[in-house]
């Protein structure tokens, strides 16, 4: 007689164990990637928002050269405008430097304003001026000017752009009105 011994090497699935260190692999792999993807999305704001200013302020300085007359980008709370310097601050409710301005308000893109940028709400946004080191912050009853001359300089300035921990601080260049340096910091 023969006899069929069969060894029972175990079943052909996989041990809890193996299942459980897959489990906790797959999900630390996740949630890396989401904290990524959370990172990166207020990184590329801030970048969004800078690259559109860059943009601004090269055609700011484009346009001043051509018509030869000065331009000056416009900083108040939550926009950025583009338009002649003459017609910077036309709105009664509105403080340049202290001093209260009259005259005609200009609410939307059109009249005085070539382009303008919105800015996200969560985005804040300071400038600093040329030679200092106090980043002034775009408040609710107060206007930034950056004039550009028709010889093609610029106002030397600093722009930092603000998300919860998460900044970028851009230098710009008074001769070209391009960005000089940048830093970003992502939290």
């Amino acid at each position: 007689m023969t006899s069929t011994a069969r060894k029972c090497k175990g079943s052909p699935g996989f041990t809890l164990l193996e299942m459980v260190m897959v489990l906790t692999i797959t999900a630390m792999v996740l949630a890396g990637a989401l904290g990524l993807m959370a990172f990166s999305s207020e990184e590329q704001k801030l970048r969004d928002a800078s690259s559109q200013i860059e943009v601004l302020a090269k055609r700011a300085r484009a346009t001043a050269m051509l018509q030869q007359t000065p331009y000056a980008v416009e900083f108040r709370q939550g926009v950025a405008r583009l338009m002649l310097l003459a017609e910077v601050g036309r709105d009664e409710n509105y403080t340049v430097g202290g001093h209260r301005i009259g005259g005609k308000k200009v609410e939307e893109e059109g009249e005085g304003v070539l382009a303008d940028v919105k800015f996200a709400e969560d985005i804040e946004i300071f400038v600093r001026r040329w030679n200092s080191d106090k980043w002034l912050p775009m408040e609710k009853k107060s206007i930034h000017v950056w004039r550009f001359d028709p010889n093609g300089l610029c106002e030397p300035i600093s722009l930092r752009y603000e998300m919860e921990k998460t900044w970028m601080v851009n230098t710009f260049n008074p001769l070209t009105a391009a960005v000089r340096h940048s830093e970003l910091d992502a939290r």
